[in-house]
C-alpha cells in the first residue's frame, strides 16, 4: 500500500486557499496512480465527511473533489494530527522527500519500488508550504528520497505529480517485465 501524506506547515489554525487546493490537486493525482491520502496538521477543526464536503463545495479542481470523495468513499483518505512519535503502522514505512536527503537515508524510486514489489508499505511524505518538512521528521525516516534524484527542489503539487507517477511508472514496468518472464518460461 501507497499513501501520500502531506504535511501543512502552513497556518495550523485557519484555513487557507493554499490547503484546499492542495488537496483538491492531489486527490487525482492519488486516485489515479493507486495511492492513498493523507493530510496531517491541517487546520480542519471537522469529521473527514465535512472536510470532504467543504473541500468539495470550494474548488472545481478534480472534477469538482470528485476523487477526493472517492477516496473517502473508499476509506482511502485519512485526517490526522501530527504524530509526535511516529506515524500508525497501518500508513507504511515513513519516506521523507527532500531535495538534500542525508546520505545515509537516500533512498531511490528505484529502491522504494523493489521493497513495493515485495509488499511493503510507505508512506511518501510531502510537505506542504515554502519551509516543507518540518526537520523532527527526519528522524522519524529510514527513507530519505529526493525524486529528481539531482538536488532540485519542487514546487508541491510539482512533487506530488513526480513522485506518483515515477514510482508507478517503475512499477508497472517491473510488472509487466515480471508477467512477461512468466508467460516466456511457461512456453519453455
Amino acid at each position: 500500500m501507497l499513501t501520500m501524506g502531506l504535511v501543512n506547515t502552513y497556518d495550523r489554525i485557519k484555513i487557507l486557499d493554499a490547503h484546499y487546493r492542495a488537496i483538491a490537486r492531489a486527490a487525482p493525482i492519488c486516485y489515479a496512480f493507486g495511492f492513498n491520502l493523507a493530510l496531517f496538521d491541517f487546520p480542519f477543526t471537522m469529521e473527514s465527511d465535512e472536510m470532504v464536503d467543504y473541500v468539495v463545495d470550494k474548488t472545481t479542481i478534480g472534477e469538482s473533489g470528485k476523487y477526493l470523495r472517492m477516496l473517502h468513499e473508499s476509506r482511502r483518505f485519512y485526517l490526522s494530527d501530527l504524530p509526535k512519535k511516529g506515524f500508525q503502522a497501518h500508513l507504511g514505512h515513513p519516506v521523507v522527500t527532500t531535495s538534500k536527503p542525508e546520505e545515509k537515508f537516500r533512498t531511490t524510486p528505484q529502491q522504494l519500488v523493489d521493497e513495493i514489489m515485495r509488499k511493503r508499505s510507505f508512506l511518501i511524505l510531502v510537505g506542504l508550504g515554502r519551509k516543507g518538512l518540518p526537520k523532527n521528521m527526519y528522524q522519524l525516516s529510514r527513507y530519505h528520497l529526493d525524486i529528481t534524484s539531482c538536488g532540485v527542489s519542487l514546487e508541491t503539487c510539482t512533487a506530488i505529480g513526480a513522485i506518483a507517477a515515477n514510482i508507478e511508472g517503475i512499477a508497472a514496468g517491473r510488472r509487466i517485465s515480471l508477467s512477461s518472464d512468466r508467460t516466456a518460461s511457461e512456453k519453455n
